[in-house]
């Protein structure tokens, strides 16, 4: 699947839009078949005020494409379980957030 070009959703009296957010990573890459993982793929964005949501999109009958806010710490840890090669990096995705040594 390709990333949505649109998709728009208002929660918690706050627009959501993949329009205006800047796309940040995704599970989405071509395995030389196909982009889909399972049937499903997840997209992570930022607003242009912060804000972090998913979109997921499935082809699976019954369930529904989602978009879904989150905090800046799930945006973080999903980010990191995405691995993806494209991603935009660490400081832009989360600026202010410091990075240490482990």
């Amino acid at each position: 699947m390709k990333a949505p070009e649109k998709f728009t959703k208002i929660i918690g009296r706050k627009r959501y839009s993949v329009q205006t957010a800047t796309l940040i990573a995704s599970d989405a890459y071509w395995d030389g078949h196909n982009f889909e993982r399972r049937g499903r793929n997840t997209w992570l964005y930022r607003t242009p005020g912060g804000a972090y949501f998913t979109v997921n999109l499935t082809q699976w009958q019954g369930e529904r494409d989602t978009l879904i806010p989150l905090s800046q710490e799930d945006a973080i840890e999903l980010y990191e379980q995405l691995d993806d090669t494209n991603a935009v990096p660490f400081g832009k995705a989360f600026p202010g957030v410091e990075v240490v040594d482990a």
